[in-house]
């Protein structure tokens, strides 16, 4: 049987998903893409995990479609996704408008890290996009591809890039397609942080998913990540306060508020 296309390894409360296809750059495919949605849904039903971190195997992150996919969608004149209608659909907790092709992973109970230890481009740059967290090698090169193979931005990118850094921003990357590295966006709010290599941007995406797993509570992750993205499809604030006095009433019932508090007064770490 050929190599998986994504690995999965888990210590203690956190996983992390590697894309595994480092001699093709971990180049997309729809194998890919079903086999990293049934990873990313059995995590997300295994209770234990708190976390997920996503990176890629060898020295890319992913450098979007597999060439030979891209052609074969030239050939056929039209776009084939190339999964199973039958594979995994992680990530349904949240408002229909999110069960689509990534957009899933605003729908996972845990938060996603992304660690982009390398090149990504095309979807390998719109997957980071859908993720809660990013963290960055400085010298990786990304691009959105997209205009410079004669297609629209794709996997809403045209809707993730504006809204994480401004229109001016991203009509910057969305129309050139140009290049642009870790270091030169490091202020422009799309990192959690910028690494010097690919490892220590790894290493600190797997440090603060070790560190949430142990601080905060886990019942109260799931519910606050819901809150954030309803939130960021709703208009009305009146609307996020009723909710969120709604849920803190209901928080206020559960073991895990009484051990936070308990461990307020006694000074110290609660034990979730």
């Amino acid at each position: 049987m050929s190599e998986p296309t994504v690995l999965v390894s888990i210590d203690g409360h956190v996983a992390t998903v590697s894309l595994n296809r480092p001699h093709r750059a971990n180049a997309w495919t729809g194998r890919m893409h079903a086999e990293y949605k049934k990873a990313m849904s059995a995590l997300d039903a295994d209770l234990n995990i708190r976390a997920i971190v996503v990176t890629g195997a060898g020295k890319t992150f992913c450098v979007g479609g597999d060439s030979e996919a891209l052609a074969g969608h030239a050939e056929r004149g039209g776009y084939d996704p190339g999964e199973s209608v039958s594979v995994a659909n992680p990530g349904t907790n949240l408002p229909a408008e999110f069960n689509h092709d990534l957009a899933w992973h605003f729908g996972l109970r845990v938060p996603v890290i992304a660690a982009i230890n390398g090149a990504c481009a095309g979807i390998g740059l719109a997957l980071p996009l859908f993720c809660d967290l990013r963290f960055i090698s400085a010298t990786a090169k990304c691009t959105t591809a997209a205009p410079k193979l004669g297609l629209p931005a794709e996997y809403g990118m045209s809707w993730t890039l504006p809204r994480l850094i401004g229109i001016t921003r991203a009509n910057d990357l969305l129309l050139s397609g140009r290049v642009f590295t870790g270091e030169e966006t490091r202020d422009w709010g799309l990192w959690n942080g910028v690494g010097n290599d690919g490892l220590h941007a790894l290493h600190m995406a797997q440090e603060w998913a070790r560190n949430l797993s142990t601080t905060a509570g886990p019942h109260a992750v799931t519910t606050t990540k819901a809150q954030i993205y309803r939130d960021y499809i709703r208009h009305s604030i009146g609307s996020s306060i009723d909710e969120s006095v709604a849920l803190i009433d209901a928080a206020t019932t559960t073991d895990e508020y009484r051990e936070g508090v308990a461990a307020l007064r006694e000074t110290r770490a609660p034990r979730f």
